[in-house]
């Protein structure tokens, strides 16, 4: 079989500075930064809820702005028992292009709550593809592709390099990934790129894929074991990172003396594990002992403060004993005061009720006749407003159909008084008189309204009640005081099921009101017009009736 063989360009960095090269933003401070800054708010990845035993399906991968050429895409099976993923990828260029330190790529399934899974490592061959077949116990989830400084992380860096992106071919339920604070940290996906490798590394000598393998796995166990040690697992959890080392110097040593890759391999892997179980270990300790240490403060905290609550109460006590004794004191002058005050107050009522009565009095008497003249006179008005207005009623019905309403006196011009929107002649001379009877009472205001039987005619009713208004300013009738405007079938009189309904509802109404011919109808008993629940203000104001 023929042996491929890839450049190394993996540069052999102490573990001491190993933590600082893992920073994704620039920090000048003497302190490690740190690695885990998981960030992504401006993501687009969609978590996919997988139709349970339904059939495979395709979900395709592309890159993000730190790895733009990338791309994949993935057959996803939801199965009894997990969901099966297979997924085949392009252009995963050097980890390393993002920080010495990233020495892999790992492929994670993340919650639509933003809880992290990884799933699997991603190897590229010498063409920069990769193909991963691996399960997962979720049922909905979004894909994503992180450089790592090690495979067996249990959170997503910074550097996502590809997420998944919904085909339409896609079966299942889409869901946006809604990262929770408590389970991944919220940033946004940027990275500040500030130690590339040394261009001299591009002209090491290549070796082989198994050569690579194993070297790649050593170094991710000693980056591994450098995180671990920034998360001070050599105080917190030494054994277990004692088992790590040991783990990695078998692996460095089967390496040394040119054992089969496979068992470096596996030696190195697990070193990595158990490094990173350490630090886990050590999180988890240190974030114990914290808890500890706060919780010792707030019990002396509390037992000061409980010292200081019963001596508080104990002052409260003795100051609300002298306060009640004051109140007391207090209350008894200031009763005294109050029955004096409420004496004084109610003779000095009594004279003011007194006085208002005898001024009242007078006010009356000089008022009587006043305002007896008052309603006289306004008896008067209002008997020459109905006057005015029932010959106003007589003048018109003599030439139209003519109603008294609460919207004034109304004169309707019928359907039959036009062709289209054109007045016919025959009507012409009729409202030449009316323009007479309005024209002789200048005072009065007059609305012409143009309704019909379709909301679609409202334009000829605008245009008939226009044509009535400029032939009764034609004959006399002041510009200032008519206005025309159409309502389409908005007040009707009748059904517009019936040709009588129709006829009745296409009319033009002359509305006459002010004030000499008085707000209020002559109205006899009223009765309801058919159709007109319509308009509830047309109803409450059209009421037929008869003159008095």
């Amino acid at each position: 079989m023929k042996m491929r063989f890839l450049p190394i360009t993996i540069c052999v960095t102490s573990l001491a500075r190993i933590p600082f090269a893992f920073a994704q933003h620039e920090d000048r401070r003497q302190d490690t930064a740190p690695i885990y800054r998981v960030t992504v708010v401006e993501r687009t990845a969609k978590a996919i809820n997988y139709q349970y035993r339904s059939g495979s399906t395709k979900i395709d991968f592309r890159g993000t702005v730190l790895l733009p050429h990338a791309k994949g895409e993935a057959t996803v099976e939801s199965r009894q028992g997990g969901t099966e993923i297979d997924a085949k990828f392009e252009g995963l260029e050097t980890p390393q292009h993002f920080g010495l330190a990233y020495l892999t790529y790992v492929l994670w399934a993340i919650t639509p709550e933003g809880r992290p899974h990884n799933i699997g490592e991603l190897i590229a061959d010498p063409s920069n593809k990769a193909r991963i077949r691996t399960t997962t116990d979720l049922q909905a989830f979004a894909l994503i592709v992180t450089a790592e400084p090690y495979s067996a992380v249990r959170q997503p860096s910074d550097v996502v390099t590809l997420e998944n992106e919904v085909r339409p071919d896609t079966l299942g339920t889409i869901k946006p990934v809604e990262a929770k604070y408590e389970l991944l940290p919220r940033g946004e996906y940027t990275v500040t790129i500030t130690n590339r490798p040394d261009p001299g590394l591009a002209n090491t000598p290549g070796v082989s894929m198994h050569e690579y393998n194993a070297l790649l796995e050593l170094y991710q166990a000693r980056n591994a074991l450098a995180i671990a040690g920034t998360a001070n697992a050599e105080r917190y959890a030494p054994d277990t990172l004692a088992r790590a080392r040991q783990l990695l110097d078998e692996a460095q040593q089967l390496h040394d003396h040119r054992v089969d890759f496979r068992r470096v391999v596996e030696h190195a892997r697990e070193a990595a594990q158990t490094a990173e179980d350490a630090r886990v270990i050590a999180q988890r300790r240190e974030q114990a002992e914290q808890l500890q240490a706060a919780n010792r403060e707030l019990s002396k905290a509390r037992a000061q403060a409980s010292n200081a609550e019963q001596q508080r109460v104990k002052a409260v006590e003795e100051v609300r004993q002298i306060q009640a004794q004051a109140d007391a004191t207090r209350e008894q002058a200031e009763a005294a005061v109050s029955a004096q005050r409420q004496a004084e107050s109610e003779a000095a009522a009594a004279r003011e009720r007194a006085q208002a009565a005898q001024a009242q009095a007078q006010v009356n008497n000089r008022r009587a006749p006043r305002d007896q003249q008052e309603r006289d006179l306004a008896r008067k008005n209002e008997s020459q407003k109905n006057e005015s207005r029932l010959r106003l009623l007589q003048d018109l019905r003599d030439v139209l159909p003519t109603l008294d309403t609460g919207r004034g006196v109304v004169a309707t011009v019928p359907d039959d008084a036009f062709r289209g929107a054109v007045l016919r002649d025959s009507y012409s001379s009729q409202l030449t008189r009316i323009a007479a009877v309005i024209s002789s009472r200048p005072s009065l205001h007059v609305s012409v309204e143009g309704y019909s039987d379709s909301e679609t005619k409202e334009a000829l009713s605008r245009q008939r009640a226009e044509a009535v208004r400029r032939l009764l300013i034609e004959n006399g009738v002041a510009s200032a005081g008519i206005s025309a405007a159409g309502f389409g079938d908005r007040r009707p009189l009748g059904s517009n099921a019936t040709p009588q309904g129709r006829k009745e509802n296409s009319r033009v109404e002359i509305v006459i009101s002010g004030d000499e011919i008085g707000a209020l109808p002559l109205w006899g008993p009223g009765y309801t017009l058919t159709g007109a629940a319509a308009d509830p203000d047309f109803a409450r104001h059209s009421q037929r009736s008869q003159p008095q």
